[in-house]
């Protein structure tokens, strides 16, 4: 296909969450055309008021737009949106573009891609590094598996919504990229999480102990933001506890598919599991609260000075 512009190219959008929302409007806002669709309509209709326009099913996208993008929360929902005769690749037209940005794992990307070159169809698996404030500001980083060619093609809109993004290999090589950084992202907010309980039990003072952290060049620029919302307890979702849990789940099964050990991850998952029974809806940074409550840091003692040694 030839490459995709704004004037020219008609962008499909499945998938309108967390970060689907937040991308979509983005492309809008920079003159694409798109038409999105979500299994709660209404998340689609959101995009109404910048200019977007709401498609009844996926089967509509796919054989209408020239580029349909997917940002799905599972590989189940990925393969039900791609498969069967309502899905995408039953209803494309050939030459469509397909870009699913969603984490799941390198099989699954594998498996969309086979299919679609059955169909005459590019697939690429452009996986997503950055929170909903990134992807706000269009400094996401994306990684990128497939044919070169098409992801040549598609650098248009990665340069709308990415601050980077990289070709890594043949299809399946973006999904696994994904899972790389995001076994750094969870291990070190866990690493994070026993600092800080280590701090306050020793008798430091919460506040100051992670304000100093910030400041230190042993903190990732990814975690930086989410010492600052403790400060206030704020522990609402950017990117939730139940999607750290699922990619731990992916990373796991692909070390044990590749012979790979991962200790430090299977404890950091253990933890996110533990803070997950809790049952609300967290940013994955609440992993701070399970071990102040391990370490038996009371919510109205975590934040007081004690002397060491009391």
């Amino acid at each position: 296909m030839s490459s995709i512009t704004s004037a020219e190219s008609r962008l499909g959008f499945v998938g309108i969450g967390y970060m689907g929302r937040p991308i979509a409007q983005r492309l809008l806002q920079s003159g694409f055309r798109l038409t999105a669709y979500d299994r709660h309509r209404s998340k689609a209709e959101e995009l109404v008021r910048y200019g977007g326009k709401v498609a009844e099913s996926v089967a509509e996208l796919s054989s209408r737009c020239d580029v349909v993008l997917s940002c799905l929360a599972s590989d189940e929902a990925v393969l039900n949106i791609y498969k069967g005769a309502d899905g995408a690749f039953a209803n494309a037209h050939r030459g469509l573009l397909l870009i699913d940005l969603s984490t799941v794992s390198p099989q699954t990307s594998r498996e969309l891609s086979r299919l679609g070159s059955e169909r005459g169809l590019g697939v690429l698996d452009v996986t997503i590094s950055g929170s909903t404030p990134a992807a706000e500001q269009g400094a996401l980083t994306l990684f990128g598996g497939g044919d070169q060619a098409c992801f040549a093609d598609a650098e248009s809109i990665f340069r709308v919504i990415a601050r980077k993004f990289f070709y890594l290999g043949p299809s399946g090589s973006g999904a696994t990229m994904k899972l790389v950084v995001n076994s750094l992202l969870g291990i070190g907010m866990q690493a994070i999480a026993e600092a800080v309980a280590l701090g306050e039990k020793a008798g430091l003072d919460r506040n100051r102990l992670l304000n100093v952290l910030s400041e230190t060049a042993v903190v990732a620029p990814a975690h930086l933001g989410k010492l600052e919302r403790a400060i206030k307890s704020d522990y609402s979702p950017q990117f939730p506890l139940r999607l750290m849990n699922k990619d731990f789940g992916l990373i796991l099964n692909l070390a044990a598919a590749v012979g790979a050990q991962m200790p430090a991850t299977r404890a950091s998952f253990e933890v996110n599991v533990a803070q997950s029974a809790e049952g609300q809806e967290q940013d994955f940074s609440a992993v701070i609260l399970e071990m102040e409550k391990q370490a038996h840091l009371g919510s109205g003692d975590n934040r007081r000075t004690r002397v060491i040694g009391e």
